[in-house]
């Protein structure tokens, strides 16, 4: 998850900045790699908070 996410906000937020200029994949994929590195921690941290969360919110009948 944290790869397809990191690797698609990156894409969007690339463009909106800089536009669809000709090394806009050079630019996209330096982005793609530091969002990845802040993303892939944040999912190993914040996944299991929230699946803990959504236990206590959602009961599943027996």
């Amino acid at each position: 998850m944290a790869l397809f996410m990191s690797g698609f906000m990156s894409l969007v937020i690339s463009i909106f900045n800089v536009g669809l200029i000709d090394n806009i994949t050079t630019i996209w994929l330096k982005a793609w790699a530091f969002a990845f590195c802040v993303a892939f921690p944040t999912v190993i941290v914040v996944a299991p908070l929230v699946h803990k969360l959504t236990n206590k919110l959602i009961r599943v009948p027996l």
